[in-house]
């Protein structure tokens, strides 16, 4: 006998008998992907679905993202339109309505991006999320209208748009409408700016094809969460396109940092304090705008009073 059989088995058989219950509870511990170390399930609820022994960013979804993010009590979910469904008829090894179906049924979402609005910093602000267990956070009309409503809704309120991605890419099962999609959302960033509001995107693991060559690369400010994959074409696509090994943590948050192509890597614990600390340097202008109001000048000012000009003109 080993130390499974006669010790593990019959404290957890005890813990099953003592509430009475004939199955033991599943998800009690998850798998880390990156160093494949088992954590409970409640360890790592607490430490924010970061793994306590290699810092792994797991992903999570757009609740968690709006009651991190957003100050404590002070948002709303937005309530998004719906788009055309299965505009090309696609079908593959089954229908394209009925993975639509199966993904609703899995996130209880109408598409892959939610959107709420609220306060961060106590500075407003809208936050839109993509879901990368709807059909792998696939970017379909679906997606497109549901940003561009978001979008709109910042500029309405004079918020700041915040966009937190994690995309495969664009749905192909929408074709030329899923790629229609870039042209949309990229037209949407810019009505964000020109109404002189902030535009921050965050990038988390996976963010890559359509939705990284365009509203995810567009941003003021880019915040990555460390370890996330950032990039256009899988590594191994180009490494055989232009045959040659690529360099070691090619597409990760941290390359991508030193080479200018994000702003800055914040680990999740840090978060809504930099995002809040980010958007108070952003905004400041604004506040700051109002004009000063005058005042009389001091007893020690060394101006000519206006009596004494009078006096001299008439010399």
């Amino acid at each position: 006998m080993n130390w499974l059989t006669s010790y593990v088995r019959p404290r957890f058989q005890a813990l099953v008998r003592s509430t009475g219950k004939t199955e033991v509870p599943e998800n009690l511990w998850h798998q880390c992907p990156s160093c494949e170390r088992m954590i409970f399930h409640r360890d790592l609820e607490g430490n924010q679905r970061v793994c306590p022994h290699c810092s792994h960013h797991m992903r999570v979804g757009p609740d968690y993202r709006f009651a991190s993010l957003f100050d404590e009590g002070s948002w709303t979910r937005i309530e998004l339109p719906k788009a055309p469904v299965d505009p090309l008829k696609f079908r593959d090894s089954k229908r394209y309505t009925d993975r639509l179906k199966e993904a609703q049924a899995k996130t209880k979402t109408q598409d892959a991006l939610e959107a709420a609005h609220g306060r961060v910093g106590d500075l407003p602000a809208v936050i839109a999320v993509m879901n990368f267990d709807f059909m792998a956070g696939s970017m379909g009309a679906g997606l497109g209208e549901a940003f561009v409503t978001a979008a709109r809704l910042a500029v309405l309120q004079e918020a700041a748009f915040i966009v937190v991605t994690s995309s495969g890419g664009a749905r192909m099962q929408e074709g030329t409408v899923s790629l229609m999609q870039m042209a949309r959302t990229t037209i949407a960033v810019e009505e964000v700016k020109e109404a002189g509001l902030p535009y921050i995107v965050i990038l988390t693991d996976p963010t890559t094809g359509g939705v990284t060559a365009s509203f995810a690369m567009l941003g003021d400010i880019h915040i990555a969460e460390p370890g996330a994959v950032i990039g256009f074409a899988g590594a191994r696509v180009i490494e055989q396109t232009i045959r040659e090994t690529l360099p070691e943590g090619f597409q990760k948050a941290e390359y991508l940092l030193e080479h200018g192509m994000v702003d800055m890597v914040v680990h999740r614990f840090e978060l809504k304090e930099t995002l809040a600390r980010v958007l108070g340097l952003l905004r400041e202008p604004l506040r700051g705008a109002e004009p000063a109001a005058t005042t009389e000048p001091a007893a020690d000012d060394f101006s000519v009073p206006t009596e004494a000009m009078a006096d001299a003109t008439d010399d």
